[in-house]
């Protein structure tokens, strides 16, 4: 499948590494065409990754993750996976939050697209490797208006390794309030702990 990935930074990079270990193509997107940490992705992938702007990896990709910072998101996106997180202040807080979602406002800025929101829960090296705690027993969710487009999500999730049971489906976009929400405490915890290889696990 052909993957645009939006985003230079360690996200962007530990899933552009993952779609590519499980065979997909992989266009990683930038603000510009010479973005040397887009060149090193496409080095240290020997050929098996390009790169270009965010116009050119949206034109390439079958779908999209979007894993540019939170701040920056409908930019990027109008240049051509965030927390809308405001590094402003001392304490990170949430730019938008309880009334809308930055899932809801890319959704309403590309209206055509069938946004799902997921993985925004937790470090990026469990999103694509759940196994490195309880054995991967525990819980990613994922919030969209497109069931399709869920589906497909799903089918990508499960192949980085987590168990359809612990993929909770919490309903549509405007669900991305709750998950974006979450992410305040998700960096009290880091802060607490001085390690971000946690996550939640739903039980009942």
């Amino acid at each position: 499948m052909k993957i645009a990935v939006l985003g230079t930074g360690i996200v962007g990079d530990t899933i552009g590494s993952k779609l590519i270990e499980l065979g997909h193509s992989v266009m990683m997107g930038s603000r510009t065409s010479a973005n040397e940490k887009a060149k090193d992705f496409v080095s240290k992938h020997n050929g098996k990754a390009d790169a270009g702007t965010y116009t050119d990896a949206a034109s390439f990709g079958e779908i999209i993750f979007n894993c540019t910072s939170g701040g920056g998101s409908i930019e990027a996106l109008k240049m051509d996976l965030a927390n809308p997180l405001d590094f402003s202040k001392e304490t990170p807080s949430l730019a938008i939050s309880n009334t809308n979602s930055l899932g809801e406002e890319i959704q309403k800025t590309f209206p055509k697209a069938n946004v799902v929101k997921t993985l925004n829960t937790m470090w990026c090296g469990l999103m694509v490797n759940p196994a490195m705690i309880n054995g991967g027993d525990h819980s990613v969710f994922i919030s969209g208006n497109d069931d399709g487009a869920k589906k497909k999500v799903k089918e990508i999730l499960k192949s980085f390794g987590w168990a359809e049971n612990n993929i909770l489906d919490l309903g549509d976009i405007s669900k991305a309030r709750g998950t974006e929400m979450y992410l305040p405490l998700w960096l009290h915890i880091y802060g607490a702990t001085k390690n971000g290889v946690f996550n939640i696990k739903i039980v009942s």
